[in-house]
């Protein structure tokens, strides 16, 4: 990574929620979450030295993500910064417990205001797939309001496959906007998915923990 991009996210860093145990960071579109084989940058290194500046850390930052979210989609990743905070949280999503919500607009008018969506799915060649022998995919949404060529939905996700919402919304004939690699045909700048409600118990306080995220790209 060029020490230019580095510096150029942890100024921008927008940082939505901070304790000693917690972290959570608004991702922009187009961002990786977390360091791949690549020099492009990621949202995790750069929280880290975020961190590190901050509070004036001299060795390496504990910093793991409880989620993750694809490099085109924007909004809340979560952090432990702590093992005990990981480890719990970790149990809450294998339980899940967390809420996790989204909003998108995708293409066409739904006939159903709100829906259930369940699938299975496999992925290989880095998209998903509808397969029987895959695993069960469920989400449901609540349409928001609609315009002459899309709607915008507000999503709750129940199980977190690969690529999940972009992969269950096009199979039923509405990708997301912008979402070429899933049969999108509106131009749009970004994929219009957006992650932006996360519900959890605070895995040291066991405070109910909202964290939200607005975007206006999609909206």
């Amino acid at each position: 990574m060029k020490s230019s991009d580095k510096e150029i996210n942890i100024k921008e860093l927008d940082v939505l929620y901070l304790d000693n145990h917690l972290l959570a960071v608004n991702k922009p579109a187009g961002l990786l979450t977390q360091p791949n084989n690549s020099d492009a940058p990621d949202l995790e290194t750069a929280a880290k030295a975020w961190l590190k500046k901050k509070f004036n850390k001299k060795g390496n930052v504990f910093l793991h993500p409880i989620h993750r979210l694809d490099k085109p989609v924007s909004g809340i990743v979560l952090f432990a910064r702590t093992s005990k905070a990981l480890s719990r949280l970790n149990s809450q999503m294998r339980e899940k417990t967390i809420e996790k919500i989204y909003l998108a607009r995708v293409e066409g008018h739904l006939k159903a205001k709100a829906a259930s969506l369940k699938h299975t799915l496999t992925h290989g060649d880095h998209r998903a797939h509808l397969s029987p022998e895959g695993k069960e995919a469920h989400l449901s949404y609540t349409v928001c309001k609609s315009d002459a060529h899309s709607t915008l939905v507000e999503i709750t996700l129940h199980t977190g496959r690969y690529h999940q919402i972009r992969i269950q919304f096009a199979s039923i004939g509405h990708p997301i906007v912008g979402d070429i690699k899933y049969g999108s045909t509106q131009e749009a700048p970004r994929i219009a998915l957006h992650h932006s409600k996360l519900i959890f118990d605070h895995p040291i306080s066991k405070d109910k923990i909202t964290i939200t995220s607005k975007v206006k790209e999609i909206i």
